[in-house]
């Protein structure tokens, strides 16, 4: 499992997918979002600015990462 380290309180979930490399472009995340190939915490999510916040998990592709605070 990928740790992101937030650094603020929140990261839009494209912006997750994006820097984390799960997708190649913002344009690409939006679209597997839509498709509903995207989990937040075990349910699809629709959502392409849903704010991710410490604790969270994100599925995708096999690949889970998890959100965390920073330090």
């Amino acid at each position: 499992m990928l740790e992101l380290q937030l650094r603020g309180e929140f990261i839009e979930l494209d912006k997750l997918l994006k820097a984390t490399g799960l997708a190649d472009s913002g344009g690409q995340a939006r679209a597997l979002i839509a498709a509903g190939e995207v989990r937040v915490d075990g349910q699809v999510e629709l959502r392409k600015t849903a704010k991710m916040r410490a604790g969270q998990v994100v599925e995708f592709g096999g690949q889970r990462v998890r959100v965390v605070a920073a330090a």
